[in-house]
């Protein structure tokens, strides 16, 4: 089959002082018109800066020391830039992994889709706007025409990454390089997604490079499998080969660590388990007020929800991106103000508490971000951040660095990256920062939205063990929103299931998991990728 890409012996080095000398290592990889590639290994193992190398969108200081970058014959880093220009975009696209990064926050989504077609085709304003709605309509956006004109901050997370899949599809490019598009998406859209991009690929031939750390996505649509450890592949094939019969050390320990789609057998929390949170008849709903003393629009994005959190104990909320399990988290945390309702902790009203009050109760509930590019601030290093917490609540700064150095063992880190800022780790690795900062004050409640949903299989199961550890050892209780339903059947005692603003269906995970009662609840169970495969029993633990 003849090579669409064609990467030869790539080497791409590091500014000194890194963990290594080279992000990638000879690097050879093809990839054929119509084929799906699924690039899968840890975070730090170099598949982003794959794709940012194709894409020549490097950061500063990391550049190609050796080899070959060839799209259909053409060299890619012997072009010049404005070459390129004419390539991104038109015949290679890319999804970029955080869309909140990506998108610019001070233009709409539908101009910032509409830039796609200004640039490179001499469609008219009615007919890109036209085109704007229809892709925000295949890549199944909730009300698209109010999409097209909100901003990058009026969407959720899972919306704003449909968004970049919508400018990334416009040109129906020869080679799409999607880096980890789903992470941030549920699983009905993520099947979505994956049909979408399957149907471009079967329709027009698109090749496609899928990076990913989700081996239920690389079951689902992967052709062939390259796995990749500290910048070099050291396994790859097709890929019912490589996911059922893993040669490789690395790549079974990967494989081991796919948590299954059945819930854990847990022991019953007793029946007089003291609730640690108490959430009670909480609604929010968003007003956008409307132009010359018209009617604005409304969201109920959480409805009178009720819901009780037992003392060590991991209460899940799953459910669509815009079921409000976002804003459930905010309004807990006071980041958002509810209309109604109460969020009791322990005997404590957090909702009622004047604001230096709620500074205090601040130690007892933390929040780990859905975000980790947003969260973390770019200009101080992030052992200051860790430490921050501690600090501001009367711990020594050595004591609360020390700490600190605990922590980004603990959660898979090198107590000597401390002094470095946010920017130089990747995604995964900055989600594992804001873990560590969230724990650092030693809560008793943790409302975790999305916080393991960025990281790679074997370091989140990882994380969990850790949260698991930290239960047992300090009664941490748990609010765990998540869209991956195969973490939450591993990790939570109890799933509430949430659709526009209200829970539909409560119950320990076994019920719900094993005999969901509710229509919307099944087809979220139908719509996990990969449910099909089940991991080889032959691989080896991590």
């Amino acid at each position: 089959m003849t090579s669409l890409l064609e990467i030869r012996d790539l080497d791409v080095r590091l500014p000194p002082g890194g963990d290594r000398a080279f992000a990638l290592e000879g690097v050879s990889l093809a990839l054929a018109r119509g084929e799906i590639l699924c690039v899968v290994g840890e975070s730090g193992s170099g598949k982003s800066i794959l794709a940012g190398t194709i894409m020549r969108l490097l950061p500063p200081g990391i550049g190609v020391a050796g080899g070959s970058l060839r799209l259909t014959g053409e060299d890619l880093l012997a072009m010049p830039e404005a070459g390129m220009r004419r390539i991104r975009g038109a015949r290679i696209a890319m999804i970029f992994q955080e869309p909140m990064t990506a998108l610019n926050p001070l233009r709409s989504i539908g101009d910032q889709i509409g830039e796609m077609f200004r640039i490179h085709t001499g469609l008219s304003g009615a007919e890109i706007e036209a085109r704007a709605l229809a892709l925000l309509e295949e890549v199944r956006l909730p009300d698209p025409p109010a999409a097209l004109k909100a901003f990058p901050h009026e969407l959720s997370g899972g919306q704003r990454q449909r968004a970049m899949i919508a400018m990334a599809l416009a040109l129906e490019p020869e080679v799409i390089i999607a880096d980890e598009p789903t992470t941030a998406l549920d699983v009905t859209t993520q099947a979505q997604i994956l049909a979408l991009v399957r149907d471009l690929q079967r329709r027009r031939g698109t090749a496609v490079l899928f990076i990913t750390h989700d081996f239920g996505v690389v079951a689902e649509i992967a052709d062939r499998v390259a796995v990749m450890q500290h910048g070099r592949v050291v396994e790859s094939g097709e890929a019912e080969a490589v996911l059922n019969r893993p040669e490789h050390p690395y790549t079974r320990a990967l494989i081991a660590a796919v948590p299954p789609l059945h819930a854990a057998l847990r022991a019953p929390m007793p029946a007089d388990t003291p609730p640690a949170l108490r959430i009670e008849d909480l609604s929010k709903t968003y007003r956008r007020s409307g132009w010359f003393g018209r009617k604005g629009r409304e969201t109920r994005a959480v409805a009178d929800v009720t819901l009780t959190l037992p003392r060590g104990g991991t209460l899940g909320i799953v459910g669509e991106s815009g079921s409000g399990k976002s804003t459930l988290a905010r309004c807990v945390m006071r980041l958002l103000q509810p209309e109604a309702g109460h969020v009791r902790l322990g005997e404590t009203d957090l909702l009622a508490l004047r604001p230096a009050e709620w500074r205090r109760e601040t130690r007892r509930i933390q929040m780990v971000f859905q975000d980790p590019y947003a969260s973390l601030n770019p200009r101080r290093r992030v052992g200051d951040l860790v430490a921050q917490g501690p600090v501001l609540h009367g711990v020594p700064r050595a004591e609360a660095m020390e700490r600190a150095r605990e922590l980004f063992e603990l959660v898979g880190l090198r107590a000597d990256a401390l002094e470095r800022f946010p920017h130089e780790f990747s995604g995964g690795q900055r989600q594992r920062i804001g873990l560590a900062r969230a724990l650092a004050l030693r809560p008793e409640v943790l409302v975790a939205d999305e916080a393991v949903s960025a990281l790679d299989v074997s370091v989140q199961a990882q994380v969990l063990r850790l949260l698991a550890e930290l239960q047992q050892r300090l009664g941490l209780s748990l609010l765990f929103i998540t869209h991956d339903l195969r973490v939450a059947a591993q990790i939570c005692d109890r799933i509430a299931v949430m659709q526009g603003g209200h829970v539909v269906e409560e119950g320990t995970a076994q019920q719900v998991f094993g005999a969901p009662r509710e229509d919307y609840t099944r087809a979220l169970l139908a719509s996990v990728p990969g449910r099909a495969w089940t991991p080889p029993e032959t691989a080896e633990v991590a």
